[in-house]
């Protein structure tokens, strides 16, 4: 049977006077039985009893998406840059780099004693008994001293020394670099989980108006069908549908579940609820809007190019600290002494051969100023061995900064030339927006007049609504590309953040 003879059945009864091989429901299960008086009532009776028992209404339907959205509300709207200020003091991997780069000033501050004079001190306190009874002179003595040093060194000449301050003042640029890497990072982690937990909530919106679309048009076809208007296959296609979107329905909503609980855990907040994006969506300009300029821009200012370039300076410098190895060094040298004697001695008398004591108090003092130079002659071929060593890890080094800047040159490329299409994508969806809403509104009243089956209108809705979904989800991806692109070329920062700002509600 075409379509043609299909739409022409307007009810059974018109079968009357003949019987009819045709699909009816009985128990959820299809049988093929015969159409004739008695078998179509009981067809329509249990037909409309399934309907009933698995179908909600409208109103109920309204009511549990109304609960379902209005859920979240309870809890305080905040927009993006407030909740990237609460990740600052929550998220782990952004306070470890923070730890880090405050590590390497206090390095750095250690390199810079390596020009700075050394004083030290010590002291000595000790006791000498010495006896010697066969002396003629002295039989025996108890000497305690107390001597005091100090020293001091001056460095004026270390070649070694001044290329490792370098290279310490090189490793706090890279731990600079590496903050400046887990900020942009922060960012986006928090941009994407915040509009990933945005678009969520809308494709459970979308599912849950579409599933109240849905519910309409069943009861619809229902109705038809009751009167005899339409047959039992558009309520059984209404019912595949509402099916088909309740599942839908639950898959979305675990969906937000997923994407609430992500969002918590990076700012460190609980019920956390995203202000949702201003309609209509008006994105800023792209500045500068060449690919090339963004290129140029991250070779500049990207942390891992910056970085590239630091490890290849320190590496050079590493080169200069080996060959330093054949240079003499000069410090100047002070030491002063001071000992203090108190102590006794037995001696003997020789004309009478008697002993008397002696008493031994005093205090001495001694002190030296003086340059001291160091010359290296023959150390093994370490030196020279040194020196090729840091040769190689030079050149390895220039070979890592050439694959950073192509790295950055290609991710710059990429991300310019995604968000471009993004922005296209947005404008083309919108464009199928209003078409798709056009296309459903002419079917639906195609349907009334009876030129459109059920199914049209169906197929209508669930366009028009995988039509939103898809829109919405492009905006998101719009905004957070736009941010990629910036950290791709090593410009992202809090700014660009709070510039973000007036297209969110709050």
């Amino acid at each position: 049977m075409n379509r043609q003879s299909y739409r022409s059945i307007k009810h059974p009864s018109v079968l009357l006077p003949r019987l009819s091989l045709v699909m009816a429901a009985a128990g959820g299960v299809w049988t093929l039985g015969l159409w004739g008086p008695v078998g179509m009532a009981r067809a329509q009776a249990q037909a409309q009893a399934q309907a009933q028992a698995t179908v909600p209404t409208t109103a109920s339907v309204s009511a549990s998406a109304a609960v379902a959205v209005a859920t979240p509300s309870a809890a305080q709207v905040q927009n993006l840059p407030a909740l990237l200020q609460a990740a600052r003091g929550h998220d782990a991997a952004y306070l470890a780099a923070r730890a880090q780069f405050d590590s390497a000033r206090f390095r750095a501050e250690q390199s810079r004693a390596l020009k700075r004079p050394t004083v030290t001190a010590d002291a000595t306190v000790g006791r000498t008994t010495n006896a010697t009874p066969f002396s003629t002179t002295v039989t025996g003595s108890t000497t305690d001293a107390t001597t005091t040093n100090f020293n001091a060194s001056q460095p004026l000449f270390n070649r070694a020394s001044d290329m490792a301050i370098a290279q310490a003042e090189k490793t706090l640029e890279v731990a600079k670099a590496d903050l400046e890497a887990a900020e942009q990072d922060l960012i986006i982690r928090v941009s994407q989980a915040y509009f990933d937990a945005l678009a969520s909530r809308d494709a459970l919106t979308t599912v849950q108006a579409s599933k109240a679309a849905i519910t309409e048009q069943l009861a619809s076809a229902r109705r038809n069908f009751e009167v005899g208007t339409a047959t039992i296959t558009d309520a059984r296609e209404a019912q595949a549908r509402f099916d088909l979107v309740t599942a839908q329905e639950l898959a979305a909503n675990n969906d937000l579940r997923n994407r609430q609980l992500v969002l918590e855990q990076v700012v460190g907040r609980l019920q956390v609820q995203p202000a949702p994006l201003k309609l209509p969506l008006v994105l800023p300009a792209l500045m500068p809007d060449t690919a090339d300029a963004w290129v140029t821009r991250g070779l500049e200012r990207h942390p891992a190019a910056r970085k590239a370039q630091l490890g290849l300076e320190i590496a050079q410098l590493e080169v200069s600290r080996a060959r330093a190895g054949h240079l003499p060094t000069v410090s100047l040298t002070g030491r002063y002494t001071q000992q203090r004697v108190d102590g006794t001695a037995t001696v003997r008398n020789a004309a009478t051969n008697s002993t008397f004591p002696v008493g031994q108090v005093g205090t001495s003092t001694n002190s030296v100023v003086g340059v001291t130079l160091s010359v290296p002659l023959y150390t093994g071929h370490s030196v020279d061995n040194r020196v090729s060593e840091t040769l190689k890890l030079e050149e390895r080094a220039q070979h890592d900064r050439d694959a950073a800047r192509r790295a950055v040159e290609l991710a710059t490329r990429q991300a310019f030339m995604g968000l471009q299409s993004l922005a296209a994508q947005v404008k083309a969806l919108e464009a199928a927006e209003a078409s798709s809403q056009l296309a459903l509104e002419s079917t639906q009243l195609g349907y009334r007049v009876g030129v459109r089956v059920n199914l049209d209108v169906l197929n209508a809705q669930s366009l028009l609504f995988q039509t939103k979904r898809d829109l919405a989800k492009a905006r998101y991806d719009s905004i957070l590309g736009s941010l990629r692109l910036r950290q791709a070329a090593g410009t992202l920062g809090e700014g660009d953040v709070q510039a973000l700002s007036p297209l969110l509600g709050g």
